[in-house]
């Protein structure tokens, strides 16, 4: 018979259990749940922003800085872990601070441990945002993962990278090397593969996870689990509600004079000039044509005036030699 369990042997065998639990959460917490990621408000122009050693707006000094690693704001000085050995005092403020990470712009306490692993371990290494290209140093707001590629995004685009994310290169689901539907699809490369294609020579893959992206490397996902969706292209013309004639309906005059006069001629140029000095040349070209066929007018009513009066003196001819001939009778 195996020997009983003590009570200290099971408590020791929980705790181990536990330690295991709070470990696996820890290298797998979120990217808003980091220290360095938290949302901090200003003490000088109260304006919210991430976390960091000095405001990005007004470029002030907060007054309880928050260590990036642990988010503490005061030392007890109860593990004798400190560089600076502060005694009985509680540290707060910029006692407290060992630190500025290049990375995340945020305090790192004067603990040994903080400073020693946090660089190491910065989550926002390269957290530079995929639709802009912006870094920590460069925006001021927080930074977020998207859920579909775990891209790094700033806090403008990330709602409008979600939003399109799910949306494939090409414009159906088949195979990017063959015909065949496909049942993969890789959230970064953003192509499908069939089951045949998804896999590699000579890669040994692990039973139960994802298969791997060809390209990438990244996980990919079962198509059907998703909800993609196929590049599309939407024609139409943008116009206005302004029905100045009655005839025109559809409107199509004022969505011209959008284009060419109104708001939708701001943000186009053609060839570095806008189009509203484009459309004035085009109003002179219209004037110049117009005078061009109002002088063509003229000189067809002159050659018709001319003829009008070769058509009289002949009449006036005929008639004197219908005369004369009456009379010689």
């Amino acid at each position: 018979m195996p020997k009983r369990k003590t009570g200290q042997r099971k408590k020791a065998e929980k705790q181990k259990e536990r330690q295991k639990l709070l470990q696996s959460a820890y290298n797998n917490k979120q990217l808003v749940e980091w220290p360095c990621n938290y949302i901090m408000e200003c003490d000088k122009c109260k304006k919210q922003q991430k976390n960091r050693a000095f405001c990005y707006f007004c470029q002030a000094v907060q007054a309880l800085p928050v260590c990036a690693q642990c988010g503490k704001q005061k030392c007890l000085s109860k593990t004798g872990d400190c560089l600076v050995k502060h005694g009985v005092v509680h540290a707060t403020g910029l006692q407290l601070v060992g630190a500025i990470c290049d990375f995340c712009e945020a305090w790192i306490c004067h603990s040994k441990k903080c400073l020693q692993t946090h660089p190491c371990q910065c989550p926002l290494q390269n957290g530079d945002c995929i639709e802009c290209n912006r870094g920590v140093w460069e925006q001021g707001g927080r930074v977020f993962q998207c859920s579909f590629c775990t891209q790094f995004l700033c806090e403008d685009d990330q709602f409008e990278h979600q939003a399109s994310c799910q949306v494939l290169e090409s414009e159906n689901f088949k195979c990017a090397s063959c015909s065949k539907h496909g049942q993969w699809s890789c959230l970064r490369c953003k192509v499908c593969y069939c089951d045949e294609h998804i896999k590699r020579r000579g890669f040994k893959y692990t039973q139960g996870e994802a298969y791997p992206c060809p390209k990438c490397n990244y996980p990919t996902r079962e198509t059907k689990d998703l909800s993609m969706s196929t590049r599309a292209y939407d024609y139409g013309r943008k116009t206005q509600n302004d029905y100045e004639d009655e005839d025109d309906s559809l409107g199509m005059t004022s969505g011209c004079d959008y284009f060419t006069r109104g708001e939708g001629s701001r943000n186009f140029t053609f060839g570095g000039r806008p189009i509203e000095e484009r459309a004035a040349r085009d109003d002179d070209d219209d004037d110049e044509e117009e005078d061009e066929d109002e002088d063509e007018n003229d000189d067809d009513d002159d050659d018709d005036d001319d003829d009008d009066d070769g058509d009289e003196e002949e009449e006036e001819g005929v008639e004197e030699n219908v005369e004369e001939e009456s009379e010689q009778h």
